[in-house]
């Protein structure tokens, strides 16, 4: 497959771009995808500095740009050159205004306002970083989230992800030796969530790891049978308690975080469902 270029022209960080691109070209196995990032492009003259490199790398132009001036220059600029130049957000936008009644603020980088959400994830973000690896037990009431699981279950990663996303999340690590705090079986507020994996998926990632510490990796951290037992552990203790299950064995980071939102969400709306009274007879 020959070689693509593709260029991502935003007037804010590009973040959003980014993950609409990379969403897309996901669907393309093997694509030689040369990316050319253009945040920022605020203005005519930052705009026109950037016009000679799309025509020295033709390809397709996605772009996410408020003000009108600067986005008819780009596409101007475009069709000169004949390169393909897609609005990413204009038929999201769109539909949300008819169904809104009302026209979007034309400014740029609205989601990254620092209003109480971005406070809120940072916010996020310092608790978990603190509450990671099961420190800080003693808190763990203050969370929104407690995953659970054995080593090397894709834990501190998750966590990360979800505090990105606004949720306090404190993660234990489940050990046969070492049972857990019995704050975690009295906690209220949080929604403790189970994470678990196929043993011989797990026995081949704790391998990698201790080959990357350059440490010895035949070892009961590894051993067959004893990574079975220590699953067969944990699944037991989820069982026990009652607690959701999420099998990460096939899951990136990002779905096992959005399936553990998913179960925040439907847990709220059950706590806010109407209860309902003994039928009549």
């Amino acid at each position: 497959m020959s070689r693509f270029h593709l260029h991502l022209v935003s007037d804010s960080t590009g973040e959003t771009l980014e993950m609409v691109a990379k969403a897309a070209l996901a669907q393309f196995e093997h694509a030689d995808i040369v990316r050319h990032f253009w945040p920022m492009v605020r203005s005519r003259q930052h705009l026109d500095r950037i016009v000679p490199q799309l025509a020295d790398n033709p390809g397709l132009v996605l772009f996410t740009l408020v003000n009108p001036e600067t986005r008819q220059r780009l596409e101007d600029h475009c069709r000169q050159l004949s390169l393909p130049a897609v609005p990413a957000l204009d038929a999201v936008t769109a539909a949300l205004e008819d169904q809104l009644g009302q026209e979007a603020h034309g400014r740029p980088g609205r989601q990254h306002l620092m209003d109480d959400a971005y406070f809120k994830r940072v916010d996020a973000i310092h608790y978990t970083i603190a509450h990671d690896d099961g420190i800080g037990w003693e808190n763990w009431e203050e969370a929104d989230i407690v995953l659970a699981g054995v080593s090397r279950s894709s834990k501190t990663p998750t966590s990360i992800y979800l505090a990105n996303r606004g949720f306090k999340t404190a993660n234990i690590p489940l050990v046969i030796e070492s049972p857990p705090p019995e704050m975690l079986y009295k906690l209220r507020k949080p929604l403790v969530v189970g994470l678990t994996t196929a043993p011989e998926r797990l026995v081949q990632i704790r391998r990698n790891r201790l080959l990357s510490l350059n440490e010895q990796t035949e070892t009961s951290y590894v051993d067959d049978e004893r990574v079975r037992e220590e699953v067969k552990f944990a699944r037991r203790m989820f069982a026990d308690n009652g607690w959701p299950v999420i099998d990460v064995t096939r899951r990136s980071i990002e779905e096992t975080a959005a399936a553990v939102i998913n179960l925040v969400g439907e847990r709220e709306r059950r706590d806010v469902s109407p209860k309902t009274g003994p039928k009549p007879i």
